[in-house]
């Protein structure tokens, strides 16, 4: 037997012992004294209340029974409202339990519960009050029952309804996570596939009449195949981590890519057959981890689809980093995008990135011919750091 359900049981037999105490050894004490000394006592019901609800509710009953019916009010001179205020002080006990069961137990336990008070408390009002006095006392109980029950219900529907938006906050936090991990693979895997597919398909025509060239692509393949391995073994480890702790590490190990990377992204594209001049413009410093991921991820996306698409040699990356937002501009002059390929998951994933950063996204064919993409992310405000901290 665990130590809360013996101190449950404590408090219960010693409610009992202090009820009978108090009316057995002060039977003339006036119905109030009474009724007060019984609702303190219920104080002890706090862990039966809790494991068993139902049976604090019988007790609470006992306990008012016993006040009013079996040692009435014997004060003759006492005036009838204050003779019966201990029916209300020795009810309020009850009340209180049973707007605590309308709040935590099933509707049918509510309602039996409910049932059962108000029955009592009727033949209590009804045996023990008269005339004038039992419709007051009668409409005064009910009411007190009933704002218990109302309270229980508010209750009730306050705790549903916030389990309902936790239910809620963690579907959305899956369905997040599940599109973050999506669009990483994405980017990972349709930029590395796409550059092994060109370089298979040059290795392929070339094998036979320049060997030294069919030698680069195949060193090209491996070192961007290994590399996209190793990227995908580190997301499904931090995927299979069930510690937290152990997973921050393995995160803080292989970090994420930033723009710090564009030159060796830059090179792998060149390895592809197009070539990337890049312009960096602003004052270049450290940037938000989620920012920097989506910049190089959507210029990543960005230079896959040149390379698949576009049908070009060359093309330009912008990088400008401005006091309030970052901007991002891949352009080229291919012949831009052909079969539907604009409206695939690389633009898709672009938009859902910006979008999370409340940013602004341009993509589309240019007028003078090739395709555009621009991204332009806000970047929060710098701490400003007091002068005396200096």
């Amino acid at each position: 037997m665990t130590r809360t359900k013996v101190t449950a049981w404590v408090g219960g037999f010693l409610h009992l012992f202090l009820l009978l105490l108090l009316l057995g050894g002060a039977p003339r004490a006036s119905g109030t004294v009474h009724a007060v000394g019984s609702l303190l006592a219920a104080s002890l019901l706090v862990g039966v209340l809790r494991r068993m609800p139902l049976l604090a509710l019988g007790m609470t009953l006992f306990g008012a029974i016993a006040v009013v019916a079996v040692f009435p009010p014997r004060h003759v001179h006492t005036s009838p409202a204050v003779s019966y205020q201990g029916e209300f002080l020795s009810l309020l006990a009850v009340d209180l339990v049973l707007g605590f069961i309308v709040a935590t137990r099933t509707r049918r336990a509510s309602i039996v519960a409910v049932a059962v008070s108000f029955t009592v408390q009727l033949l209590l009002i009804g045996g023990f009050a008269h005339g004038d006095n039992l419709t007051v006392n009668g409409v005064i109980a009910l009411l007190a029952m009933a704002a218990s029950c109302m309270v229980g219900l508010l209750s009730r529907e306050r705790r549903e309804h916030a389990v309902a938006l936790r239910t809620q906050e963690v579907s959305e936090a899956v369905t997040a996570e599940r599109l973050r991990i999506a669009r990483e693979l994405h980017d990972m895997i349709a930029h590395s596939i796409g550059i092994i597919a060109i370089q298979a398909g040059v290795g392929s025509r070339v094998i036979q009449t320049q060997p030294a060239e069919a030698r680069e692509a195949l060193r090209a393949i491996e070192a961007t195949s290994r590399e996209t391995l190793s990227g995908l073994r580190r997301t499904l480890v931090a995927l299979r981590q069930a510690d937290p702790e152990a997973a921050a590490s393995a995160q803080a190990l292989a970090p994420s890519p930033g723009l710090a990377d564009i030159e060796r992204l830059t090179a792998a594209t060149a390895d592809a057959g197009v070539r990337v001049d890049v312009h960096l413009s602003g004052e270049q410093r450290p940037l938000p981890a989620d920012i920097d991921l989506s910049a190089y991820r959507i210029v990543q996306e960005a230079l896959t689809n040149v390379v698949r698409h576009a049908g070009t040699g060359h093309c330009r990356v912008a990088i400008d980093y401005g006091d309030e937002e970052l901007s991002v501009e891949v352009v080229d002059d291919g012949r831009g995008a052909k079969n539907g390929s604009a409206h695939g998951f690389g633009l898709v994933g672009m938009r859902e990135r910006v979008g999370l950063l409340h940013g602004q996204l341009i993509a589309g064919p240019r007028p003078e011919g090739g395709f555009r993409v621009a991204a332009t992310l806000p970047l929060p405000q710098p701490v400003a750091v007091p002068a005396e901290a200096r």
